[in-house]
């Protein structure tokens, strides 16, 4: 049976002690859908960077380690490396500082610590492809290299984003649409059709078509936006996590007439209007 690697191995490789190291796994639940520790890093490294560098005052004695080895979740729920940091404590905010994972927010004077980060380019080459098992701990984002001599699972050729699945195959809540990968962004805004939201509580469903500029996703957007996206049925009910599939995919040549008479045949066959969320 073969033995698998540990992570320790690695540190130890790079002449890095795991005594001086914590592990860092990022997974802020109350992050903005586009705005999670994940989505910062591979859209913006700089932002992520002072996410991670400001930390709760509770937490100072478990950050007293000279290097961080910094992970993220992904949206699959593994445990991602994004980079190793050498770490200096700088004190207690002098300003407020904007919550970079949630727009709008910020920390008060003097409500975090601040760090200053320096990415060690030891260990660079397996950002965005080194993945560990963390454990059953997920609630302990912070732990000490030399007590958690963690599992590599895999070390992937190259950093790549979930393919997307294709249209017939797409189903996802309306809370993940914000945080989709890029790519997905961009195959959604490109096509227009005829999509489904079916409610989790009431089992309704609400037939509806994107034909509009940047096609399906800026019309989904409007529905994380307002929860209702104007319809009137759906403002009727309580906030729900719609799940969004798609029923058909215009064709390039085909006009808004032609989309609008698609979304009437998929209600008819859906019965819809009689049993669901529609009302015209």
């Amino acid at each position: 049976m073969k033995m698998p690697i540990k992570l320790n191995s690695l540190l130890l490789q790079e002449d890095v002690d795991p005594a001086g190291v914590i592990l860092l796994r990022h997974q802020d639940k109350k992050a903005d859908p586009g705005r999670t520790p994940y989505k910062l890093w591979c859209e913006e490294k700089e932002a992520f960077e002072r996410y991670q560098s400001i930390q709760s005052p509770g937490n100072r004695k478990k950050f007293s380690s000279n290097y961080w080895l910094s992970f993220v979740a992904t949206p699959q729920g593994e445990t991602m490396f994004v980079g190793l940091y050498t770490s200096r404590y700088c004190g207690l905010n002098e300003t407020d500082l904007p919550w970079t994972s949630v727009n709008g927010s910020f920390y008060p004077t003097g409500s975090c610590d601040c760090y200053d980060l320096t990415l060690d380019k030891r260990l660079s080459d397996l950002s965005g492809r080194l993945f560990i098992e963390w454990g059953p701990g997920f609630r302990s984002w912070i732990q000490r290299a030399q007590r958690q001599n963690k599992d590599v699972i895999e070390v992937r050729p190259e950093f790549s984003e979930p393919e997307f699945p294709g249209f017939i195959n797409f189903v996802k809540p309306l809370s993940e649409v914000e945080s989709l990968p890029k790519s997905w962004e961009q195959v959604l805004s490109s096509s227009r059709g005829v999509y489904l939201l079916t409610c989790p509580h009431t089992k309704e469903q609400y037939v509806g078509s994107a034909y509009g500029e940047k096609g399906f996703w800026h019309r989904w957007m409007e529905y994380v936006g307002t929860g209702h996206g104007g319809n009137v049925a759906l403002k009727s009910r309580e906030l729900s996590d719609y799940q969004i599939s798609i029923l058909e995919v215009a064709g390039s040549a085909e006009t808004t007439v032609d989309i609008l008479k698609m979304e009437a045949l998929w209600k008819s066959k859906l019965q819809s209007q009689k049993m669901g969320l529609n009302r015209n």
